[in-house]
């Protein structure tokens, strides 16, 4: 048999469908089977030397005998996990931009990479709510707030698939704890699930995002990666999603029957299927038409991104962290950086500072991120140091940490600024591997996802959301040593670290989150007033961490209901330290003129904002609803859309953007209603303001 050729682009539905029918009534029920799972995983991990992502990994597809070409899966989302690719700031550090143009641009960067490295499928596209600012893989995901997760997910996956790569959402459904993901049953109710937990999910979908990605946990009692409910009843006959699923790693799927349930392709080796799901289908357990279903749409995502023409004539690995890449990275870590206090102590005044401290342990760190499968491997990292000594001259430079206080102290007096960065590493957050599943987290001898020896973990949930106490005494040593100075905390950090026990000493503070590759000379042009800092956080930072909801990262069985993030504080009356959407500025930025009107299905917002300070600077608008709250308790404001702006000093401009009106929906049972009545449509500041601008809006 000739290897199969595209199919003809005149028509080129009608010939992928007649091709996939071909491969079906040609193909054995094996040869069907073995399409619906990864293969040669565990060799190629082990013969890497356990380098996570050293090679493309193949994903399910694949039979040579028929020319049918495989899925090759490289994860994200901080950049292509292969080779030495860029490696742009965290997903939560690029929520907090709340640019949508910038993400989709960052979205065809990991396109582009992928392809160049023989990858025709991504994870990037991470999309799980921060119920709590505690869950160790929170740098993976958008913030707390689904209208926010949507449009940016939105932006990545059709960036990723703009260069028919393959971009996969994940992890459905209600994975926000790292701990015991494997394992723990999420228990929920029908309207929580569908107001708060999946709408993002029905909305990147309905964009066109090709495929799906299971959770490890269980809901309701039932393993994702073989709950019928969640991947037939909803994805396939409720949102009508004609793509593919596909299970996380190693242990997404526990039993044949998750086929029939609607899972497509185990990841990474048939553990679970394979000859297993072949017998069952032999015994009369499992339908073949169950098996020609996954095979059906395995295929024809597949052949269509196979058979379209790619905007780039090729995708040489030059293109990999090539200068206008790597550009971008640095685009987007200016953009991401939160001021979230100023007392006038930035912009630092270059003239003034004849020598800068730089303290803390993290300041010379290549920090980007945790180490699991998100992880990107840059060809080189500018630390915050770095970039400060390189904005500054290495001379300029004083250096000290909290490993010892005394000359950190001493550096801090002698300088005419103090600049102390500190927060979190991969050994503190980020994804956790049991230590019986060695995954490449840490060096050990025992085969690739078999129980042995148990090797090092690390990351993990955090159970406490204050900075370590060493750092803690930095700050307060060096602003001891250095009173009346210019005295910056810079916070490197996946979610909130709470303040309250050190902020009176900082003058300003500045979370960067984890910055990506060109994070230090970012931070160097933001702390010296090249750029003015324009983020605005995804997530609320509390004051107490027990006005956050129960969190327990060891937990069998949790409880997931409406109520979390801002909507949570402001049900209970609780004042946060910074709300959702704070965010300062080195401009005066002003609002006026919001106009509200329904356009068929989606609401017309619009707003005029001006720049009445003397830099250049971004701005971001965050609209909001209050709801009737008749027929059932909402949010009392709910983020249903916004918009970015870039405006020079004394420019005005006229924002505008659409939003979707399911966005002010309620469920009652299988239904979605829209609450009928007078509502108000806000344009805030951040989640907390008290002055907002309002406009009727009756439906």
């Amino acid at each position: 048999m000739m290897p199969m050729l595209p199919p003809a682009r005149a028509n080129p539905d009608d010939a992928i469908a007649a091709e996939v029918e071909r491969i079906l009534a040609e193909a054995t029920l094996a040869e069907k089977v073995a399409m619906m799972s990864g293969k040669g995983f565990f060799k190629a991990f082990a013969d890497d030397g356990r380098v996570w992502a050293a090679r493309p990994y193949r994903a399910g597809g694949g039979l040579e005998r028929l020319g049918v070409p495989a899925l090759w899966f490289t994860d994200g989302p901080r950049g292509v996990a292969r080779g030495q690719s860029t490696c742009f700031p965290c997903t939560m550090a690029r929520g907090a931009s709340f640019d949508v143009g910038l993400e989709r641009r960052i979205g065809e960067v990991m396109g582009i990479e992928a392809r160049a490295q023989g990858c025709n499928l991504s994870g990037a596209v991470c999309v799980n709510l921060l119920r709590h600012p505690g869950w160790g893989r929170a740098q993976e995901t958008y913030g707390e707030d689904p209208a926010h997760q949507a449009e940016m997910g939105i932006a990545l996956g059709t960036g990723i698939q703009a260069h028919q790569v393959i971009a996969t959402v994940k992890h459905f459904a209600l994975n926000s704890i790292e701990n015991s993901r494997f394992h723990v049953n999420v228990g929920i109710d029908e309207r929580s699930l569908h107001e708060v937990y999946l709408p993002h999910f029905r909305e990147i979908l309905a964009a066109g995002i090709k495929s799906v990605m299971s959770a490890y946990n269980k809901v309701n009692g039932e393993y994702c990666g073989q709950h019928h409910h969640l991947l037939t009843g909803i994805l396939r006959s409720e949102w009508g999603f004609d793509g593919f699923v596909h299970s996380d790693w190693v242990k997404g799927v526990h039993a044949p029957y998750g086929a029939a349930a609607g899972l497509d392709v185990e990841n990474p080796e048939p553990l679970v299927w394979g000859r297993h799901l072949l017998a069952a289908v032999e015994a009369g357990q499992i339908a073949p038409a169950v098996i020609d279903t996954a095979c059906r749409r395995i295929l024809t995502t597949l052949l269509a991104v196979e058979a379209a023409e790619t905007p780039l004539p090729d995708y040489p690995e030059t293109l990999v962290s090539c200068p206008a890449h790597v550009a971008l990275a640095l685009e987007a870590a200016e953009k991401s950086a939160v001021l979230l206090e100023n007392d006038g102590t930035l912009p630092l005044a270059r003239e003034r500072i004849g020598r800068l401290a730089v303290l803390g342990r993290l300041a010379g760190l290549e920090n980007t991120g945790d180490f699991g499968s998100s992880r990107v491997r840059a060809r080189q990292v500018v630390t915050p140091l770095a970039g400060l000594s390189e904005a500054l001259g290495a001379a300029a430079i004083l250096t000290g940490d909290e490993a010892d206080l005394p000359a950190a102290a001493a550096a801090a007096a002698a300088a005419d600024a103090v600049v102390i960065v500190v927060g979190l590493t991969a050994d503190e957050e980020g994804e956790f591997i049991p230590g019986d599943i060695n995954l490449g987290q840490a060096a050990g001898e025992q085969n690739a996802g078999q129980a042995a020896r148990p090797a090092r973990s690390r990351g993990g949930d955090r159970t406490d959301l204050r900075l370590p106490a060493a750092q803690v005494a930095l700050i307060r040593a060096a602003a001891a040593a250095a009173p009346g100075k210019p005295l910056v905390v810079v916070i490197v950090a996946g979610s909130a670290i709470l303040v309250e026990d050190w902020r009176s000493d900082a003058g300003a503070i500045i979370q960067t989150f984890y910055a990506g590759m060109e994070g230090g000379r970012a931070l160097a042009r933001l702390l010296l007033g090249a750029v003015s800092p324009s983020g605005r956080l995804p997530f609320t930072v509390a004051r107490d961490a027990g006005d956050y909801p129960p969190f327990d990262p060891a937990a069998d069985t949790v409880v997931y209901d409406l109520w979390h993030g801002y909507a949570r504080f402001r049900r209970d009356g609780k004042q946060p330290r910074y709300a959702f959407g704070h965010g300062l500025s080195y401009a005066q930025i002003s609002q006026r003129a919001l106009a509200v009107r329904r356009q068929g299905e989606q609401l017309h917002l619009q707003v005029a904002v001006r720049n009445d300070g003397a830099m250049a600077a971004g701005h971001v608008v965050l609209f909001m609803a209050e709801a009737p709250a008749v027929l059932a308790p909402r949010w009392p404001r709910k983020l249903i859309g916004f918009a970015r702006v870039e405006l020079a000093p004394g420019e005005t401009r006229v924002v505008e953007t659409l939003v979707p009106i399911s966005r002010l929906m309620i469920r009652d049972g299988s239904r979605w209603l829209l609450e009928p009545g007078a509502y108000r449509i806000l344009s805030v500041r951040d989640a907390e303001d008290p002055a907002p601008l309002a406009a009727g809006l009756r439906l």
